[in-house]
């Protein structure tokens, strides 16, 4: 593997670890699509400060595509707040504004310059490892190492000084006001963090992969834990997989960098969803049938013992009877009785059916329980 290619697997984990942190807040507080208006609006902000300083190379193209960030979050809570509309369509209100004014710009005034939509989409991480910091005869590495690894420092310090903060106000916002926190400063600060997070990641892999890793690691961590901690480290983990694999899979289609790791992002969320051992689809699709068996058990035991108790006829027994009264089709009503067989809850003389003692148990517990 040459040093190129090494070059670009590091800076796309970086890039992946750097979004992927702040991913799991907006998903867990349901803002995730606030993340694509971030991508795309910051557009604007990179066009009118290359207006002013007329050099790409700029840091004030950054802070320009920051404020234009939180001037997206402003507006879309500001159209929120005023109870016309919803929070999706707000968002699908401004940001196509703003992204629409900056390729218009660009389209207009800026034709012969380095920005334009595909680069701003897809990105060029192929080409971050020419783009190199050189001081003196030193060789620094590509910029994009450190403009990355400033991004993930600042992110990781936010994420440690107010881990408590952002936990309790993600989860309890009304708790955390009355304690003093200040959930909608902290919502501010945590959008400004993503601004400048997808300002950073989209010069090297395009608005399309920035939402893809602020969102697919977070949600599929999501389904693999519940507590917070544990989530980020899974979707840092993730993120840095979906990035390896995306580069090979580049390599030996030979496509698009970005769109294979949009690709694995969704390859990986889908297995997630697929097989998480509690969450997943597979998982939950087996509980409720799971449910559904046990409860008819536990309806027939608890029929078994009113009878018993009240000394009903042999007829509430038999089994012939268990369709009539329970309403159950004869082939669910013969399911059931197979497994509470097996399972021990009763037992069969003939054609009448009486509990065990476990199966008296379980029944006992069932009427406490309701």
């Amino acid at each position: 593997m040459s040093q190129q290619q090494v070059e670009i697997i590091i800076l796309a984990c970086l890039v992946a670890l750097t979004c992927a942190l702040p991913g799991v807040f907006l998903v867990l507080r349901r803002v995730s699509l606030m993340s694509d208006a971030i991508s795309h609006a910051i557009l604007l902000g990179i066009v009118l400060a290359f207006f002013y300083t007329k050099q790409l190379a700029s840091p004030l193209l950054v802070v320009g595509a920051t404020l234009i960030g939180v001037m997206t979050v402003s507006l879309t809570e500001l159209l929120i707040q005023t109870q016309k509309v919803k929070k999706d369509t707000a968002i699908g209100l401004v940001f196509p504004f703003l992204f629409s004014i900056g390729v218009i710009l660009i389209n207009k005034y800026a034709t012969g310059v380095h920005i334009d939509s595909d680069c701003i989409l897809f990105g060029e991480i192929a080409f971050a490892p020419f783009n190199r910091w050189i001081i003196g005869d030193m060789d620094m590495g590509p910029v994009g190492y450190w403009m990355m690894g400033t991004v993930l420092l600042l992110n990781l310090i936010f994420i440690l000084i107010f881990y408590k903060e952002l936990k309790l106000a993600t989860f309890d916002p009304a708790l955390a006001a009355a304690l003093g926190f200040y959930p909608a400063v902290l919502h501010y600060a945590l959008m400004t963090l993503v601004s400048v997070t997808a300002v950073g990641a989209f010069e090297h892999v395009g608005s399309i992969l920035v939402v893809a890793l602020m969102i697919a690691p977070p949600a599929a961590a999501y389904l693999l834990t519940e507590r917070l901690s544990h989530m980020l480290i899974l979707s840092g983990a993730i993120g840095i997989a979906v990035a390896i694999s995306g580069y090979y899979v580049a390599y030996g289609l030979d496509a698009s960098i970005a769109g294979s790791m949009a690709l694995m992002c969704g390859v990986v969320f889908f297995l997630v969803f697929m097989f998480a051992p509690e969450r997943g689809w597979l998982a939950t699709t087996f509980f409720r049938r799971w449910s559904r068996w046990d409860f008819a058990q536990e309806t027939l035991a608890v029929h078994l013992l009113q009878a018993e108790l009240s000394h009903a006829d042999d007829t509430e027994q038999v089994v012939s009877h268990m369709t009539n009264h329970m309403l159950w089709k004869e082939d669910f009503a013969v399911e059931v009785i197979a497994q509470s067989l097996q399972n021990g809850l009763i037992v069969k003389e003939g054609h009448r059916l009486s509990l065990t003692d476990y199966g008296r148990e379980k029944a006992k517990v069932s009427l406490l329980k309701s």
